[in-house]
């Protein structure tokens, strides 16, 4: 799916928009057992309660692709012919409708998530999206589609415990002593089957959603698809700063490094200016070229691409997102944190002055020490 896909089918999680006609769900205490069923119109609740609830789903797309949002890629022998997509195929086909297909896909998620001592709540909605063609100068035709995309989502969210706090009467015009009552917070995680891809139903793939891209929920990924759990935000950063720095070992000097971020950095800025809809990668071949340009050994560059074929695939495409901070820059030591603007990260030098290793800053004006305007003599 690419950015372009994602905000139609977001635009759709309004009353007057979608053909969502049941909410389904179930409450979960921390003991994993189900206390509540939700089995509801849509279309017979409030206005306000239907935009709460769609609110919650609609959060399941939300973020950046790749980074909070993450594929999730069947196999052809899954797709043949396997037990957790023949599930997610028969709650779409039934529109949610087949509470043994409902109730299995809810104990595959409470069987193995760990809300520690929070209470949670499991939704599920699906939708059928008659895709209005795209004409040439990129506008939505209504009446020239000839395509239904089916699909459901299904949302994890937190419970917030009642606690007591003053309320407001308005009757008596006073402030008592009363509970919040239980609040349903926005999704932890969640997911969308199957994933709109060339604006047309792809059942190879889904797409997960995590609140925390760099914590996904591996065993609850695990028990609703059966594959190999795609590497958290956290995780992709991890590896390539590790393939990085073992790699050019003594070569990975302070220029090196500037020069990968801040040309990884431009790389996403550029994307950004152009409003390509695909989502933005890097291969570690990219990479390799920004280190060639930087001066660094050939053999150095070929172990860091084995290191990153090794961690991420062969030829695996990065996200450039979540291998760099784009908007920020931290030089640290043990005793110092130096934070700039990621495009002044230039200014900084490293020098060794009469055999000590220094960082150097311009200060020519402007320094303030605490908000204290401070010279600097000579």
């Amino acid at each position: 799916m690419n950015q372009k896909e994602l905000n139609e089918l977001r635009r759709r999680f309004r009353p007057d928009r979608c053909n969502i006609s049941k909410i389904f769900g179930c409450y979960v205490n921390s003991n994993k057992e189900i206390i509540a069923w939700i089995d509801t119109s849509l279309g017979l609740m409030q206005p306000e309660e239907q935009e709460m609830y769609l609110a919650l789903l609609k959060k399941t797309l939300s973020g950046s692709l790749g980074k909070n949002l993450v594929d999730i890629v069947f196999s052809t022998e899954q797709v043949a012919d396997s037990d957790e997509h023949r599930l997610l195929q028969t709650i779409r086909q039934t529109e949610g409708k087949d509470p043994n297909a409902r109730e299995a896909l809810f104990r595959r998620i409470i069987d193995a998530l760990d809300m520690q001592e929070s209470n949670y709540l499991i939704l599920l909605a699906a939708d059928a999206y008659d895709v209005p063609h795209r004409g040439k100068d990129d506008i939505l035709l209504a009446d020239a589609g000839d395509t239904v995309f089916r699909y459901f989502v299904c949302a994890v969210c937190p419970v917030k415990a009642p606690t007591l706090a003053l309320r407001y009467d308005i009757e008596r015009n006073e402030f008592h002593p009363g509970s919040t009552g239980h609040v349903a917070l926005a999704p932890e995680f969640g997911f969308l089957y199957p994933a709109f891809d060339d604006r047309a139903a792809n059942i190879y793939n889904a797409l997960f959603y995590a609140k925390n891209p760099a914590e996904l929920p591996q065993e609850v990924i695990d028990a609703l698809f059966r594959v190999e759990p795609p590497m958290s935000s956290a995780e992709q950063k991890n590896a390539f700063d590790t393939a990085l720095t073992e790699a050019l070992d003594r070569d990975c000097s302070y220029d090196v490094v500037q020069a990968v971020h801040e040309q990884i950095r431009a790389r996403i800025e550029d994307h950004r200016e152009t409003h390509d809809p695909e989502p933005l990668t890097l291969t570690a071949r990219d990479v390799g070229g920004i280190l060639a340009d930087s001066g660094v050994a050939p053999e150095r560059i070929e172990t860091f691409q084995k290191a990153c074929a090794k961690r991420y695939g062969e030829d695996a495409a990065l996200t450039p997102g979540n291998i760099i901070e784009s908007k920020k820059f931290e030089v640290t030591t043990p005793e110092v944190k130096i934070s700039i603007a990621p495009e002044n990260s230039y200014l900084i030098e490293t020098r060794i002055i009469d055999g000590r290793k220094y960082l150097l800053i311009p200060a020519d004006e402007g320094v303030e020490v605490n908000g204290i305007g401070v010279c600097i003599r000579e």
